[in-house]
């Protein structure tokens, strides 16, 4: 009876370890997905700061060759 009842919680043990896992792996996967949409965020943020300084490098150097 003492075997039966330790092989019945040793089940209750490992389902509830699997049941924990899925858990934990889904927050991992919601926190991945979160990091994801901020990295796509500062690229962008990047390319246009990008296009910013070549906006701004183009108008100086034709403010520089209207100087001349």
């Amino acid at each position: 009876m003492l075997v039966a009842r330790v092989a019945e919680l040793e089940k209750a043990l490992h389902q509830h370890h699997g049941h924990n896992s899925d858990i934990e792996l889904r927050a991992s996967l919601s926190r991945i997905e979160d990091l994801k949409g901020k990295v796509e965020e500062l690229e962008t943020a990047l390319q246009n700061c990008e296009l910013r300084i070549e906006f701004l490098e183009s108008n100086n150097e034709q403010w520089n060759e209207q100087i001349r």
